[in-house]
This record gives structure tokens, sequence and C-alpha cells, in this order.
């Protein structure tokens, strides 16, 4: 049995249900492997995952926060917002969740026709068959180019065709940082700014503190031991809470290599459930 002082909480999981590879009840049991006691899976734009992890987590021990990744848009970069104690039965947020998914596969049927037109014979049911689950992403469509031979890796699906830029990207519908504030807000859960070190400037973070964010994703894999105090640094300076997690997918190297290394203890926890529900 963990201590109080041993016990680490990643919030930061993907499953099928987005863009990861492991099914809820398979990302619990790596979990336990890792030797997490709280985790929260964040697929993105959808939570048809969440019963199934909590389920599965019964024979764990491990506590479960219902949460969700929303994709929002900001001066034109990508912001993603971390909700987490969302009620998962909420009418709103399963209706724009709903929504967002349709949008998602729009999008994809567009970025696949921009492929052909590349001479990419990508078919756009070979992408498919890797959403059965859940939310379409471009990291689908990357691996339906890399399992089909049309690129020898994975990052060259984003540095030559579908990353910022290229020439099969395609826009996602705009929905606002402050949008997704207020769908996490309804649905009864805190709000926390995901892996703010990848795009955003100052200014634009201190934007996202003004319209209400809760806290911040202060560990990440792509936050260096600098910027992980300047992140402590903002939370501390603005009465922020702290998140943090592996960002875990599964299905790469990478992945069993974070588990369990981009943790935060179970203090961070308890000051998020301290903020909900005093």
């Amino acid at each position: 049995m963990q201590n109080q002082k041993q016990k680490k909480a990643d919030l930061h999981l993907h499953s099928v249900y987005s863009d990861g590879t492991l099914s809820p009840t398979d990302v619990i049991k790596v979990s336990h492997s890792a030797g997490l006691s709280v985790v929260s899976i964040v697929d993105h734009d959808n939570i048809q995952g969440l019963e199934e992890s909590e389920k599965a987590a019964e024979n764990f021990n491990i506590e479960v926060i219902p949460g969700v990744e929303l994709s929002s848009t900001l001066n034109q970069k990508e912001v993603h917002i971390l909700g987490y104690f969302i009620d998962r039965k909420n009418s709103k947020l399963n209706d724009y969740l709903a929504f967002f998914r349709d949008e998602r596969r729009k999008r994809a049927e567009r970025i696949v026709k921009k492929l052909n037109s590349l001479n990419i014979p990508l078919k756009l049911e070979t992408v498919l068959r890797r959403t059965i689950m859940g939310s379409i992403g471009r990291p689908h469509v990357a691996y339906a180019l890399l399992e089909n031979g049309f690129i020898d890796n994975y990052d060259e699906a984003f540095d030559k065709y579908i990353g910022l830029n290229g020439p099969a990207y395609e826009e996602k519908i705009h929905f606002s940082p402050k949008d997704a504030v207020d769908l996490i807000s309804q649905a009864g859960g805190l709000s926390f700014l995901a892996h703010p070190n990848k795009t955003l400037n100052e200014n634009e973070l201190v934007h996202l503190i003004d319209i209400g964010i809760d806290g911040i994703e202060v560990m990440h894999p792509s936050h260096s031991h600098e910027r992980v105090n300047y992140f402590k640094g903002i939370t501390s300076e603005y009465f922020l809470l702290e998140s943090g997690g592996s960002d875990f997918h599964g299905g790469r190297k990478r992945d069993e290599e974070i588990l369990g290394r981009y943790t935060v203890d179970l203090q961070a926890v308890e000051n998020m459930k301290r903020r909900l529900f005093k």
C-alpha cells in the first residue's frame, strides 16, 4: 500500500475514444502498473470512455477524476482546455461534444481530399477505421498515412502535409477559450490550460487567466524544468490551481517512458476539490 507521500496523480491520459491506442480499461491497468493513485482520462472532445474507466478503476483502487480536453482557438493558435470534475451526464456538454465530433469528421474529409489532390490516394474509410470508438483527429490521419506506406514515420505527416501551414492542413471550427471555460463551468467542472509551453506568449496567457481559467497544467513532457518553475510562479501570482500529467496516448516508446514520470502529488488534487466544493 502506498503511503500518502508516495501517491501520484496523472491528470492527462488519452484512450481510444480520442487519439489514444488503449481502451479506458487498459489505460487504468497500465496506470496501476505505473504506480498511479489518481488519474484523469481527458479524451479530445469526448467523454464516452469515462464510465468504463470508472468501473475499471474500482478493481485497482484508483480514483478517476472525470475529465475532457476541449479544443479552442486564440489568435489562430490552437489552445486546449482541460476540464476536470465535469458532470458527464450534462446535456449541454454532451450536445456540444456530439456537434464537435461531427465537425471533426468533416474536417478529416477535407484533409483527405487535399491529400488526394497531392497524389496521395488515402481513403477516408481507412482513417475512419481507426476512430470507431470516438473523436477523429489529425493523429488518426497520420497513422493511416504511415500504415499505408505514404510516409516513413509519424512526424513526417505533420512536417510535410497536415501540420499548421502544411498543404493538407485544415482548420477546426472556431471555438474560443472563453466558450470552453464557460462550457466546463456550467457542467460543474474546473478548467485548466493544457501544456501552455507549446504556443502561447505571455499576453495570451494573461488573457486566458482573465477569462477565468481555474488553473494551469504545470507538469507536462513538453515543459523544461525552468518552464515548470515559471508556470508554478504564474499559478502562485494569480492564485491558480496546478495540474499535470504525461499526455499518455499509448502505442509509442515515448509513452512507455513518460507514464508515472510526469505527475502531481495528491495535494494538487485536494486543492482542486477544495476550490470546487468549498
